[in-house]
């Protein structure tokens, strides 16, 4: 983790790199952000799954990744925000983000994007609590 104006930015080999002009995390004193997520695998940068429920298991093992890199789990994530690229996938979505936050329930949005990166299905991003700071 790189500190830049009492920022961290967070990178990890474990999850895929940016595809853009951005941070895969930016940490503050007690906060995570962490960019979104589609389902590419990290090695190579493909998508992974072809179906809804695919691509959200790998999206939450990029979330972990990301989420460790700072120190911190899906267990201290505060909020999340979730993009479908069709909203009749939900159920498929809501059912793996069910099991990864087992009784922890962070609040959350959902809502359809007109088009997600490398044409995924599903996007999410999490802010979390710093495990310092839990």
């Amino acid at each position: 983790m790189r500190r830049t104006s009492g920022l961290g930015v967070v990178a990890t080999d474990a999850a895929p790199k940016a595809i853009g002009p951005y941070s895969q995390a930016i940490m503050t004193d007690s906060l995570v952000f962490t960019a979104g997520q589609v389902a590419l695998d990290p090695k190579n940068g493909e998508l992974v799954g072809r179906t809804t429920a695919e691509q959200t298991e790998q999206v939450f093992a990029n979330l972990k990744a990301v989420l460790a890199a700072a120190g911190t789990s899906l267990a201290n994530v505060v909020k999340t925000t979730v993009y479908l690229a069709d909203m009749a996938d939900f159920a498929q979505m809501n059912e793996v983000y069910a099991k990864h936050f087992g009784p922890h329930k962070p609040a959350r949005s959902t809502v359809q994007a007109a088009g997600l990166p490398k044409a995924a299905r599903v996007e999410i991003d999490v802010i979390a609590v710093t495990s310092q700071h839990v």
